[in-house]
């Protein structure tokens, strides 16, 4: 599990107060044009220490650094847990702060648009706060500026990002226009698309490679409304769909599993194949262990052995229809074989791991192994590791 975010060693150069953030491009490239230095944040690494970038991030060790580095430079000296950092990166720096927002050798990259949500859902990872966090809007504007024009994907995360309205959508526009080949994908309970002229506007954008992820947690209205804690959430929440697909857009079907709708899963494959057939993907999804999962574990954790069945059965009768569907979140060995090619390994690098259990196992290449949360906070005890090449 990486470290993404934490104290400073030391509190060295002018960036100011403990309130000023500043949001900076991390370069090891010393021969970058003085223009570009001007602009970046330059990792340290040793001994050799280019003049002219506007910061200086220290890796240790940082005994003797300030007669090394060029005079006047404004620099942070960062621990050990940052040395992962490298060309491409963005971070975010304060006084005594650091922040990674962004990770040019990432496998997936999300960036927080608000921790306020209209849904309080049994099992959020993100638990809502009741407060003004507007000031993610211009960070998310700062970084979209920074991230490299080769990227392959960002997303969308909260909280719910359309509570932001049209000043979310203007977001999506700047991600277009400056990302043009950078797909997006956006996380959202899907209410706020129940109002067509928002979704309309949403369309308008006409980006060419956006999708937007819609839980539906059962085929009952009172279960998913019960999972996400507001009345009358699935009726706005499928009206969404609806909107979007007829205007063309892309949707995905994210179901996370746990005790409150396993038993209604071959119901809920159903319902998406004769109400939702036009989907363009559905992903079916394990617990993560933390924030709100864990408060309430008592009513969601079911070992994931105890479901393989019904799993396998939701897989096929999606399959069956023509319907792009994956496995997110699950250890390869909890799963029957029949899932084949609908398992993917999809959690974070940076907060992925696995268990001792899994030490001699031969195809952890190929499994997607745990939350790391899932390690310090329970798991699997039916883990059965592969002991030879399939």
């Amino acid at each position: 599990m990486l470290t993404l975010g934490g104290k400073l060693v030391a509190i060295q150069g002018d960036f100011g107060t403990v309130n000023t953030r500043e949001v900076w491009s991390v370069s090891e490239n010393e021969r970058l044009p003085d223009v570009l230095k001007a602009k970046k944040a330059f990792l340290v690494r040793g001994n050799k220490i280019p003049e002219g970038f506007a910061r200086y991030l220290v890796l240790p060790p940082h005994d003797g650094i300030e007669g090394r580095l060029p005079i006047g430079a404004s620099f942070r000296l960062l621990p050990e847990d940052y040395r992962y950092l490298g060309e491409g990166d963005v971070v975010r720096l304060s006084s005594d702060t650091i922040r990674v927002l962004f990770r040019a050798k990432a496998n997936h990259n999300s960036l927080l648009v608000t921790e306020q949500c209209n849904n309080y859902c049994l099992m959020c990872s993100q638990p809502p706060k009741r407060r003004d966090d507007g000031w993610l809007l211009d960070e998310i504007r700062d970084v979209i500026r920074l991230i490299p024009r080769n990227n392959s994907e960002i997303g969308f995360t909260g909280g719910e990002p359309t509570l932001f309205g049209d000043d979310f959508l203007a977001l999506i526009q700047l991600a277009k226009s400056l990302l043009p080949r950078t797909a997006v994908h956006v996380l959202s309970n899907g209410r706020r698309f129940a109002d067509m002229k928002f979704a309309e506007k949403w369309a308008t954008i006409d980006h060419p490679d956006l999708m937007v992820g819609i839980p539906i947690y059962s085929d009952d209205p009172a279960t998913h409304d019960y999972v996400v804690q507001a009345k009358g959430a699935f009726e706005e929440t499928v009206l969404g769909i609806l909107n979007l697909k007829r205007l063309k857009q892309k949707v995905e079907i994210r179901v996370v599993l746990h005790k409150q709708n396993i038993e209604r899963l071959a119901k809920l494959a159903e319902f998406i194949v004769r109400n939702l057939l036009f989907v363009d993907h559905v992903a079916l999804m394990g617990l993560e262990m933390t924030g709100f999962t864990l408060a309430n574990l008592d009513k969601l954790w079911i070992d994931p052995i105890e479901y393989k069945d019904k799993l396998s059965d939701a897989v096929c009768t999606l399959r069956n229809y023509g319907i792009r569907v994956s496995v997110y979140n699950h250890p390869l060995c909890l799963l029957n074989p029949d899932i084949g090619g609908a398992y993917r390994k999809s959690i974070s690098d940076w907060k992925n791991e696995f268990a001792s259990e899994c030490d001699p196992c031969t195809r952890k290449a190929d499994c997607g192994g745990f939350f790391s949360s899932g390690i310090r906070n329970g798991y699997s005890k039916s883990l059965m590791p592969f002991l030879q090449s399939l």
